[in-house]
């Protein structure tokens, strides 16, 4: 009996030493994507409807948002700047999408805005960005009810950029990098996901 009572209470404490373990690790985690958040700015862009020609409308509209804001951010190497640059030509980028959306033929309207929201894991090409509240540009083409499209406006890596991971080491410590072009993080990202959702949901309620 007394074996099984010490078998028992080793067992308890290897659990709790595993879970206090996690839970550190997590708080680390939370740190790292929560700069990473802070350090990026995102394009968002909804198309109109999910029709193949709507979401090709999409990626045109991305294209030269992308190229323009692009240019804006030569030798910007503070989001906060990039914030700023962007609040002062928001009327320019809207209006370099509604031109696309015309040049193919479309009359849809077109809407830009700077928004803090709420982004769930996403990967592009080789980089994977943690759930959390991003900044990003919105372009919201028609009546923005097909599926959008997403990517890294700053630093500039949504078209162009041939070494993007070189271009996120600008703006994010090795770690935080490794993080978010790493495979080995996935599994982890899944969980700070759930985890955000937790926190998000309990935050709504209050």
């Amino acid at each position: 009996m007394k074996n099984i009572n010490t078998k028992a209470l080793i067992l308890k404490s290897v659990s709790i030493g595993f879970v206090l373990c996690f839970l550190f690790s997590m708080l680390d985690f939370d740190a790292k994507s929560n700069n990473i958040s802070d350090s990026i700015l995102r394009l968002h862009i909804l198309a109109n409807s999910d029709s193949a020609e709507d979401q090709n409308l999409k990626l045109a509209v991305r294209d030269e948002v992308s190229k323009y804001c692009s240019s804006l951010f030569a030798d910007v190497s503070e989001k906060s700047r990039a914030k700023k640059i962007i609040s002062q030509h928001m009327n320019e980028i809207v209006e370099i999408a509604r031109k696309e959306v015309y040049n193919k033929g479309y009359d849809y309207d077109v809407k830009g805005e700077l928004v803090n929201m709420y982004f769930t894991n996403r990967t592009y090409e080789n980089i994977t960005l943690p759930a959390g509240f991003y900044d990003a540009v919105r372009i919201t083409v028609g009546s923005g009810n097909g599926h959008n499209w997403w990517c890294v406006m700053f630093p500039p890596i949504c078209v162009g950029a041939c070494d993007k991971i070189g271009e996120l080491s600008d703006v994010l410590d090795p770690d935080e990098v490794n993080m978010v072009s790493d495979n080995k993080y996935c599994c982890k990202f899944k969980i700070y996901e759930v985890y955000q959702n937790f926190v998000n949901k309990i935050d709504k309620e209050e």
